[in-house]
């Protein structure tokens, strides 16, 4: 039996262990939003069409993926794992469509958060398939999401719709965009389902691959579907836009394009798997959710964006409380378990939190 030192110590060695993950982690999703309000910027101060800007960005990262990942070398991957991947793909695709469209219709902070309804499906997955004894927890969790997802559709995040601001809603900076509408909840829908397409291709992609370096080289197939798949449409708003007689244009803007591929769609994907890996960390969980909550702060400061901090707080308590709430399922039954799988020569299950939950 380990006295409470050695527990002490080896929580405090495992924290050492981690902290180089952690800070890759922080960086990487900060570099992230960040290419999320530089892409919110160029789409709206340029007018280019969603769908192009996303085909000419994903382009170039599926040759990126097929090199770093090469999927045809190796060992070869079998037909349940390519057809998947396949549809994945489109899934992917449809992702990107609606979550660029919410992103210039509701704004960064709203797109960004709205991912986090991902964590609908883990609560529908649970109170379907899991012990009838925690429904009613995995539901107060869903109407606590439902409420947060509320507020930020009333503007509780802006200053000038905020109920913890006494600014007057007409008097905006000039550089402020959309992000002062009260949408109401239909106008949400689209980053909110969005969110859900995201949360659904992470479950595909994590129960089809077997191993880290086949998930890796399953991505890369799935983001070349994703591309095959956005071309026709994107060649779509081409031909529609130059027979209506409206020039279609996609100005070059070095950074929008160079910040989405590099840190939006590849970075991402290594920073996110590290944080399965090493950290134990799925996307839609609370310590997910806080980190990107503070690059959101520093983000709506240094854009100069109609921002309420006590609102946007209060937003992410109550979306962070009911992600927890719907997500943690006997904690403390599993801890023995966890501790006792966390050895240096070995690697946490990707679904240790979320059982019978699925992990998002």
């Amino acid at each position: 039996m380990m006295s409470p030192k050695q527990i002490s110590d080896d929580r405090g060695s495992s924290h050492f262990r981690h902290a180089p993950f952690q800070i890759i982690h922080v960086i990487g999703n900060f570099f992230r939003i960040w290419s999320v309000y530089s892409m919110y910027r160029y789409l709206n101060q340029t007018g280019a069409p969603v769908v192009l800007f996303l085909f000419c960005c994903l382009v170039p990262s599926s040759f990126v993926f097929l090199i770093l990942q090469k999927p045809w070398k190796g060992r070869a991957l079998s037909n349940q794992q390519i057809v998947p991947s396949l549809i994945n793909g489109v899934i992917t695709a449809l992702y990107f469509i609606l979550w660029g469209k919410g992103l210039k219709s509701c704004g960064p902070l709203r797109a960004i958060l709205s991912e986090y309804s991902g964590a609908v499906l883990g609560v529908l997955s649970g109170v379907l398939y899991g012990r009838r004894g925690h429904v009613w927890k995995k539901v107060g969790g869903l109407v606590a999401m439902l409420v947060a997802l509320f507020f930020l559709s009333q503007g509780w995040a802006t200053s000038s719709l905020s109920p913890f601001s006494s600014k007057d809603s007409t008097d905006t900076k000039e550089g402020e965009l959309l992000t002062e509408q009260a949408l109401g909840l239909m106008g949400m829908m689209i980053p909110v389902v969005a969110g859900i397409l995201s949360a659904l291709r992470r479950v595909i992609a994590r129960r089809v691959s077997l191993k880290n370096q086949q998930k890796k080289r399953l991505h890369a197939i799935t983001i070349t579907s994703a591309t095959c798949f956005l071309f026709p449409l994107a060649m779509w708003d081409l031909v529609t836009g130059s027979s209506s007689g409206k020039a279609v244009e996609l100005p070059f803007s070095a950074w929008a394009f160079l910040s989405t591929i590099v840190f939006g769609i590849i970075l991402i994907f290594y920073v996110d798997n590290i944080a399965e890996e090493r950290l134990h960390m799925v996307f839609s969980s609370p310590r997910h959710l806080m980190v990107a909550g503070a690059c959101i702060i520093v983000m709506e400061i240094a854009y100069e964006m109609d921002f309420s901090l006590p609102g946007f707080i209060v937003c992410c308590l109550v979306l962070g409380f009911g992600i927890y709430e719907a997500t943690s399922l006997e904690r403390s039954k599993k801890d023995s378990s966890i501790k006792s799988e966390d050895e240096p020569n070995g690697i946490l299950s990707n679904d240790f939190d979320t059982s019978p939950v699925l992990p998002i």
